[in-house]
């Protein structure tokens, strides 16, 4: 079963909290009614359940909770599994709380143990029923992944999927659909990439909307706003006006809607309207279009690795406050053996000045803080010439055979 209109809170956690992040723990315990809240914690998709659920239950008790570990989880020893998720009692402490904690781990485990075969099992119907009730469902890494009707599974390498890679009960699964339908929700986003699985993912799935968390950062969804918390921020991401050329062999897409927001920003996704933090909506909005625009940046760089670390924030803001209308990068492998499928085939990626990009910044004691709105995204499949380059002189070092550096997991 999937919850077809949204009656509670959802908190998307993007996984890696900082030690500093107790911002966090303790918006989820406000949101669940404050001190004394019940907060059922399931370490259903963690390795070390015992181990984890010990450190989400001390970081919610610190903030005022009552939390309880519900022993449910594939790598808990000597456990009757479907005993417990039929067991009544349970499923009671379950019912009465007034939010639900996931850990992180491996989404799969969840999906797989309370909704085997896209059924809910009595545990899951218990959490729905918290949801129901207005309470809080809320997740890290893995137990946010789960979150929105259609999920990753195991989707790890991003360039497998834009090259195609991309089946169903592998690479993506049925979540539990608790946000609003549309709406794709993926997490450690711009620390590992993610945008690279994230639009073909949107394309093949039919999703408007795309949600990326990044590490340390949380969103938090009520009915169709979502709020962003924590030390980073959340790419949001519109397919509505996307376009692709079904004549080229591999993924493309033109037209795409990138928004960047951070700690305080706020979209109603039903208007479409974006308000930055306040300590923003304070500094002069920044807008490339109008004739007083004056970059802060210095040139640019072009991105030789879209999809390492952070490179998709940098490109973004380097749009908004540079002096370039356009800025791209590449995404490809270097090592990639010549039996992988399209092992000669990247990706560019341009991001685009479409009317309507702006932005605010925040220099604060915490450095800069932007928001940058409605960036259009090009991506167009490229051939990646192998050797890249040769070596110049006697005794210089071997040819390389393939370009570029490796796209993260």
């Amino acid at each position: 079963m999937h919850t077809s209109s949204q009656a509670g809170t959802v908190v998307v956690i993007g996984g890696a909290l900082r030690a500093g992040s107790d911002a966090v723990w303790q918006r989820l315990v406000d949101e669940a009614g404050g001190p004394g809240a019940p907060i059922a914690v399931f370490p259903t998709a963690a390795y070390e359940p015992e181990r984890i659920a010990e450190q989400i239950v001390a970081a919610l008790a610190r903030c005022g909770a009552r939390p309880e570990v519900i022993p449910v989880a594939p790598h808990l020893a000597g456990v009757d599994l479907q005993a417990r998720l039929h067991d009544p009692a349970l499923i009671a402490r379950v019912a009465a709380s007034r939010a639900v904690f996931f850990s992180g781990g491996a989404q799969e485990y969840i999906v797989d143990t309370l909704q085997p075969q896209g059924q809910a099992t009595p545990m899951l119907q218990a959490v729905q029923a918290v949801f129901a009730a207005g309470g809080v469902v809320a997740g890290t890494s893995a137990g946010a992944a789960v979150m929105s009707q259609w999920m990753f599974r195991d989707a790890m390498d991003n360039l497998a999927v834009l090259r195609g890679r991309w089946r169903a009960g592998q690479e993506y699964d049925r979540g539990l659909g608790l946000l609003p339908p549309g709406l794709l929700v993926d997490q450690h986003f711009l620390k590992r990439g993610r945008i690279g699985r994230m639009l073909p993912a949107l394309q093949a799935l039919g999703c408007r909307l795309g949600l990326g968390v990044d590490e340390d950062a949380a969103v938090v969804v009520r009915g169709s706003v979502l709020e962003v918390i924590g030390g980073s921020g959340a790419v949001l991401v519109d397919m509505g006006e996307a376009t692709c050329d079904a004549t080229l062999p591999a993924f493309n897409l033109r037209g795409a809607r990138l928004s960047y927001l951070g700690a305080g920003d706020c979209h109603d996704l039903t208007s479409g309207v974006t308000t930055p933090a306040s300590r923003k909506r304070c500094q002069p909005r920044i807008a490339p279009q109008e004739s007083h625009f004056a970059p802060r940046l210095g040139s640019g760089r072009y991105f030789l690795d879209f999809l390492g670390d952070g490179c998709l924030r940098e490109a973004l803001v380097q749009l908004l406050d540079g002096p370039a209308a356009r800025v791209g990068g590449l995404a490809f492998r270097a090592d990639a053996r010549p039996d992988e499928p399209q092992a000669d085939i990247g990706f560019e990626f341009w991001l685009h000045r479409a009317p309507g990009l702006v932005g605010w910044r925040d220099g604060g004691a915490g450095g800069d803080d932007y928001t940058v709105l409605n960036a259009r995204l090009d991506v167009m499949p490229v051939r990646v010439a192998s050797p890249l380059f040769q070596p110049l002189g006697p005794g210089a070092a071997p040819v390389v055979q393939s370009a570029g550096p490796s796209t993260p997991p």
